[in-house]
């Protein structure tokens, strides 16, 4: 189902959002970090522990220096092999967990939250290709403003 939020159409004439419903699932994992970037791998199906093993050698090599990650209890961010990928690099990894249902202390979620409600408000996709352009686009346009990016840390109140 699209997020839908409010919106305007001339009196009288409704606006109506068609969705098929007719398409695959498809994942994201996501992160921001405090120097205004953005990184996100998206996946058909769910994001399970070879797509976190994968986004996080992308992280190692687009982030110079030490990278703090802060996560979810997710069972993929606590499987085996998520463990001994950190323990390998832990001295450019470091894992700070969330408490158990804190989503307002998460920047990524209010990233999402802004992706959802503004950016892909309304957009009700014929197919996976059409959401995953508008998502790619999207992303593209939140990329060029970092301050927007900021944003989403001072949203979630952590202190950097």
């Amino acid at each position: 189902m699209p997020t839908r939020v409010r919106t305007w159409a001339p009196r009288g004439q409704t606006p109506v959002l068609v969705h098929r419903y007719a398409w695959p699932k498809f994942s994201a994992i996501s992160g921001v970090s405090t120097d205004a970037r953005l990184f996100i791998l998206v996946r058909a199906g769910a994001i399970a522990t070879p797509e976190v093993l994968v986004f996080l050698r992308h992280l190692l090599r687009h982030v110079h220096g030490p990278i703090v990650l802060i996560w979810d209890n997710l069972n993929t961010h606590r499987s085996v092999a998520v463990r001994e990928f950190l323990q390998e690099h832990r001295n450019r990894l470091r894992v700070e967990y969330l408490p158990a249902y804190a989503p307002e202390l998460n920047p990524d979620e209010w990233l999402w939250r802004y992706l959802k409600r503004v950016e892909l408000a309304n957009f009700a996709p014929l197919g996976l290709p059409d959401l995953k352009r508008e998502l790619r686009l999207a992303v593209m346009r939140v990329r060029v403003r970092p301050r927007l990016v900021r944003s989403f840390f001072h949203a979630s109140a952590l202190s950097f």
